[in-house]
């Protein structure tokens, strides 16, 4: 007998729908989703890859082991996988702090040619109780690339400044070498120069910069990976703390100055917290001088150098200025105020004549040339035979010439020879 169509097909979908999420939801209640904890333990890189080495030489990479965690860690074994691999002296048990970190130097010694892989696994009592860290290298009997320098130190780099060594990779080969890419590994390092793929014919070199701006204090190590001819080149330096550059006195008052004469006062400049090199100094005033000073020098953690600042003023009037240090400290433009008030210097002459027996008084007369046009300086008839010129300029020449009044008004002709002042 033939079941209705209409009762078979709603039966049927309907209850495999029911039957799907019964079956779901049993799975869900049954295995209950969880986040994946990061490691406590971690590695920076977390694998080393050392390319190709000739055969018997050694190359040297950094890896830094870091407790990332808030707990303790202690390691209590270190263990590498591989007989080409070895690594620097660890003492164990190994405890770290949480954020603490050791450095741990690993080499590569290929004995003979081909590719091998190693591991080094640490075994300790954090979250992730095991941490291993790949090795891989290849030895060769010639290399397709050469590397100058084949390794590179940047030695101490404050925080927040950079450094950057070129490095020139050359095709020793009689036949084309292409490099896919180039990648660095390690905090802080990076390359530029260059775009890839690039290919080198025989004898053909190309530059690039590596560049290492450390984040923060501490050895930082890595590698420039170029792809292709499978090179490594090891790379690493060292984060220090920025040190602070103080000048004092701050700021520096020279007081009244005459103008156009030198006065010169001490400065002191100062590092704190790490050693400075000093780059620069610049015046934003020409009647300001630094001087003594010879750059770029550098000043130890804890020392001073001192120098002198010249003041001339050129002209009567308050004169500010400014000079700006330029140095690696974590201020990179420290700014010493100047200030100073220029003076006019006073000068005046004195006058002498002999006395007239009829004279009431005596006038004075002035010119600026011998043979020049005389007046009259003083305002009010003179009866002394001494009188004070205080109307004079610096560095002007002035002549004079008197001439006596009687009591009825009469005044003599001037005297002669005219008498010469030079104001300096």
């Amino acid at each position: 007998m033939r079941l209705p169509q209409s009762i078979l097909r709603p039966l049927s979908v309907h209850n495999v729908h029911l039957l799907t999420i019964g079956i779901v939801t049993s799975l869900l209640a049954i295995f209950p989703v969880s986040a994946v904890a990061s490691p406590q333990l971690a590695s920076a890189p977390s694998g080393l890859k050392f390319g190709d080495v000739l055969v018997g030489q050694t190359e040297t990479q950094l890896a830094t082991v870091t407790n990332s965690g808030q707990t303790t860690v202690t390691i209590t074994a270190l263990t590498v996988s591989g007989s080409e691999f070895t690594v620097s002296s660890v003492s164990l048990p190994l405890v770290l702090s949480p954020g603490q970190s050791f450095d741990l130097n690993v080499s590569f010694t290929p004995t003979a040619q081909g590719w091998t892989g190693g591991t080094i696994k640490f075994t300790s009592n954090a979250s992730n109780a095991t941490l291993d860290l790949g090795l891989a290298g290849t030895g060769v009997t010639s290399e397709s690339l050469t590397a100058t320098p084949s390794s590179v130190s940047f030695g101490n780099v404050a925080i927040g400044s950079t450094s950057t060594i070129p490095v020139l990779l050359t095709n020793d080969r009689t036949w084309k070498v292409t490099i896919s890419s180039v990648t660095t590994t390690g905090g802080g390092f990076s390359m530029s120069g260059a775009t890839f793929p690039l290919t080198l014919s025989s004898g053909q070199s190309v530059t690039l910069n590596v560049t290492f701006a450390p984040q923060s204090a501490g050895e930082d190590g890595g590698s420039l990976f170029v792809s292709g001819p499978s090179l490594s080149i090891p790379l690493n330096g060292t984060g220090t703390a920025a040190g602070q550059l103080t000048i004092s006195p701050a700021p520096l008052n020279f007081g009244n100055v005459p103008e156009k004469t030198t006065e010169t006062m001490p400065i002191t400049v100062s590092a704190s917290g790490a050693s400075v090199t000093v780059s620069s100094a610049s015046s934003s005033s020409s009647q300001y001088v630094l001087e003594g000073a010879s750059f770029p020098f550098t000043i130890a953690a804890g020392k001073s150098l001192s120098f002198n600042v010249a003041f001339t003023p050129q002209n009567s009037g308050t004169i500010s200025g400014s000079l700006t240090f330029g140095s690696n400290a974590s201020d990179s433009q420290q700014v010493e105020s100047l200030s100073g008030v220029g003076t006019v210097t006073a000068y005046s002459v004195n006058l002498f004549w002999n006395s007239s027996s009829d004279a009431a008084g005596y006038n004075v007369y002035r010119s600026t040339a011998a043979n020049g046009t005389f007046s009259k300086i003083n305002p009010i008839l003179n009866p002394n035979t001494a009188y004070t010129d205080s109307t004079v300029v610096s560095g002007s020449t002035y002549y004079y010439e008197a001439t006596s009044v009687n009591a009825s008004g009469q005044e003599s002709s001037l005297s002669t020879p005219a008498v010469q002042a030079a104001v300096p």
